[in-house]
């Protein structure tokens, strides 16, 4: 859907704020069992993010609005968006300390506590999707704010491979993030994480050689964001004791495992062209599996209009356009997490979908190697592409 156009240069302007509701998340609990006397509310993370989002997503529904394009140089320089993200920071760090304090303390059950990891886990992924952002900048202190931002999941090799992996290698068999189709989400998981891992240390070595540094060099960004990383957990141990580590862990497990949840909904089955030399063409709109929901779109920074970041990575996030050509989900991030969650489910929903993409021509799809000749019998064709 291309989307409506609109007189202001940008009608969402006064909603971005609303994106800090996900930091915010770590400050809510304490105060809204106080006031309750829910335990539930422990777990709000998870509940925001796995169902009220959901329902809000279905009750909106579309976005529908896109930026002009005589309005794109006034909205990429507008400093209010970029204070958007900047806020995050410092909103995710009072929250992990203040879960800390908790975490180190007797008042809360161990329910209670590892229901709060599981919050501080959520803002954790989502603030690894604010690092994403910050990341792709050219400004120097908007790189840094990106490492900053994966400090509390750990994700720090994130900054070097998605930018000079990913984004180089998306939607083709050699990039660990791009989900095959008949790949379920928890034989994704394993495969995205450590191949996305061992992708970002073969990266910045060879970046470190070419430019006659050693690994263990100052310049070495995978370091630089792991040293923070030490650094915070560091302080925060020393300031309440072992006690935090295996809740400072858990969220940080289940941050990573969020993106890399997200990152599997965002290129499952999608397979770029071959050029007739045969390397790959150049990523498009088609590369991308998109959804214009508009809740979604404001508490991810447009992150759902993924196939114009793909296409033109430059771009900020409020001047992301959604397009025709790209493929639509079903229902916003949120809700096809839950569904990459069930396997039989997802399939139901995404299989169809993605054939539909192809004209029916399953041969053009990213396919599991493992389950390749079956898809290929069950869908007509009989000799692979």
């Amino acid at each position: 859907m291309v989307g409506k156009r609109s007189g202001s240069p940008d009608p969402k302007r006064h909603l971005w704020v609303l994106g800090l509701i996900a930091p915010g998340c770590a400050l809510l609990p304490s105060q809204l069992v106080l006031h309750t006397g829910s335990e539930v509310f422990w777990w709000i993370g998870p509940i925001i993010v796995l169902i009220v989002i959901p329902v809000l997503d279905w009750v909106v529904g579309e976005d529908g609005t896109n930026p002009r394009d005589e309005d794109y140089e006034l909205l990429s320089n507008d400093r209010y968006y970029r204070w958007c993200t900047y806020l995050f920071l410092p909103i995710q760090l009072i929250g992990l300390i203040i879960a800390c304090y908790m975490w180190a303390g007797d008042e809360l059950t161990l329910t209670d506590k590892l229901g709060l990891a599981a919050t501080l886990g959520f803002v954790s992924g989502i603030g690894i999707n604010a690092a994403h952002e910050l990341g792709h900048r050219v400004e120097h202190l908007e790189r840094w704010l990106s490492k900053i931002a994966l400090a509390q999941s750990g994700y720090g090799h994130f900054f070097v491979e998605h930018n000079r992996g990913h984004h180089a290698r998306v939607a083709t068999p050699d990039d660990p993030a791009s989900a095959r189709m008949g790949e379920s989400l928890w034989g994704f998981l394993p495969r995205s994480i450590f191949g996305g891992f061992r992708s970002a240390i073969t990266l910045e070595r060879d970046r470190l050689r070419r430019k006659g540094h050693g690994w263990w060099s100052i310049h070495n960004h995978i370091l630089q964001a792991w040293s923070m990383t030490l650094v915070l957990f560091g302080g925060l141990l020393l300031a309440f004791g072992w006690a935090v580590l295996p809740y400072l862990l858990l969220q940080a497990v289940i941050g990573a495992g969020l993106l890399e949840t997200v990152n599997y909904v965002e290129h499952y089955g999608l397979l770029r062209r071959r050029r007739a030399n045969g390397h790959w063409a150049r990523c498009s709109p088609r590369d991308s599996w998109n959804s214009d929901r508009l809740v979604t779109n404001i508490f991810l920074f447009h992150l759902q209009r993924h196939s114009d970041h793909h296409a033109n990575p430059g771009r900020r996030y409020q001047t992301l356009r959604s397009s025709d050509e790209a493929p639509q989900l079903p229902a916003g991030y949120a809700t096809m997490i839950v569904l990459a969650l069930i396997p039989p489910l997802w399939r139901l929903v995404m299989d169809p979908r993605l054939l539909a993409h192809y004209g029916g021509d399953v041969s053009q799809a990213n396919l599991h190697p493992r389950k390749r000749t079956r898809l290929l019998t069950r869908y007509g064709v009989t000799t692979a592409a």
